[in-house]
Parts: C-alpha cells; sequence; structure tokens
C-alpha cells in the first residue's frame, strides 16, 4: 500500500497516520518529523530548511525531493508507505511520480483530508510540545493535566514558532497559492479521495474504507 495523506496544516494528516498504521503494516513518512530532526541536530539540511519554516514557507523542492527519495529506500518502505506533507507542491508530484518509476514503485491512491482555515488556526495556535518527551497537547482540545508542564514526564510545554497564529495564516496562503493545486493534480488522474475531516472522530473508518479499496 502506497498513499498520500493530503490537506492543510493542521487537518490531523500526521495524527490519521498514527491511526492507519495501527491497521495497516507500512512506513509513515512525515516530511515535518524529517525537518526538525535536521533542525534539532544542527544539520546543514536543518540550518537552511529552519529559516524556511520559521516564516511559514515551503521548504524548497530540491532539498525535499533529495530527502524523500533517501527515505523512500529504507527498508522499513518494502511493504508500502504513507505519506504525510510530500508532495506539496505539482512540482514535486511529478517529481515524485519520477522518483517512483525510478524505484519500480505504484502510488495507490491520495487521501484528501479537508478543514477549513479557522478550524486550522483554532488546533494549530493551541498546539504546546514538550521539551523534553516531544509530546503534544493543545490548550482547548487536549490541555496537560499539568497546566505548562507535561504530565508525562514533567518537561516545559512551549510553542513552536511555526504555531503562532501570524504564521498559521501566511502557511494557510501558500497552501492555497502552491499545493492546494494538487487536488486537481490528481482528481483529474483518479487517484483523490475527498474526506471531511472537520470532525476526527470519524476520520479513521472513512480512510480505512478507502485504504482497503485500493
Amino acid at each position: 500500500m502506497r498513499i498520500i495523506l493530503l490537506g492543510p496544516p493542521g487537518a490531523g494528516k500526521g495524527t490519521q497516520a498514527e491511526k492507519i498504521m495501527e491497521r495497516h503494516a507500512v512506513a509513515h513518512i512525515s516530511t515535518g518529523d524529517i525537518l526538525r530532526a535536521n533542525v534539532k541536530a544542527e544539520t546543514d539540511l536543518g540550518r537552511k530548511a529552519k529559516s524556511y519554516m520559521d516564516a511559514g514557507k515551503l521548504v524548497p523542492d530540491e532539498v525535499i525531493v533529495e530527502m524523500m527519495e533517501e527515505r523512500l529506500q529504507e527498508s522499513d518502505c518494502s511493504e508500502g508507505f504513507l505519506l504525510d506533507g510530500f508532495p506539496r507542491t505539482v512540482a514535486q508530484a511529478e517529481a515524485l511520480d519520477v522518483m517512483l518509476k525510478k524505484l519500480g514503485l505504484v502510488l495507490d491512491g491520495v487521501v484528501l483530508l479537508d478543514v477549513d482555515d479557522e478550524t486550522v488556526v483554532k488546533r494549530l495556535s493551541g498546539r504546546r510540545m514538550c521539551r523534553g518527551c516531544g509530546k503534544i497537547f493543545n490548550v482547548t482540545f487536549k490541555p496537560s493535566a499539568k497546566g505548562d508542564l507535561c504530565d508525562q514526564c514533567g518537561g516545559e510545554l512551549y510553542q513552536r514558532d511555526d504555531d503562532r497564529e501570524e504564521v498559521i495564516r501566511n502557511r494557510l496562503a501558500v497552501y492555497h497559492n502552491q499545493t492546494a493545486p494538487l487536488i486537481s493534480y490528481y482528481e483529474e488522474r483518479g487517484q483523490l479521495h475527498r474526506i471531511d475531516a472537520a470532525d476526527g472522530d470519524d476520520v479513521p473508518d472513512k480512510i480505512d474504507s478507502i485504504v482497503g479499496r485500493v
């Protein structure tokens, strides 16, 4: 199974990917996780990517494409993969097509998680992360029982630079201008499956029904 999860920032792609992985033995490949790991390690890629991420801009295609090609060749992708956060542009989608052909792989489908902008802002601006263990909370939807401290390890909770409201709205503008055209790209190919993800409770079952069809 080789699936792309598509949608705006804050649509719940990471959360839904985890739920899919509870039922299907595939690798979850998140560009965000890979980029943050590089930023934390202060690699050349991480330093370059951080300036774009903090401003709510997309990391250049050539950086992402090179990273993803290496990742898709790792052993845990042999039974399939779930792409979360890639491709973000039509150019990246075209590069992915070339990459998959080169690797002898075929994309099975694209799941679009539809969420309106105001819901996204509310979700992301309330997000807090633990400096110690990395656990994610939300001041509205999933607060820590210990307030500003992690209820798992006691670490300090903080707001990521790219979770500030002005950055979120900039990220949404970038999404609508550059990433949304992917909807037409995959729809024209008959690969797009659209899901209303404003209320996330029934999304896993909807995704599972789609995954079972492709």
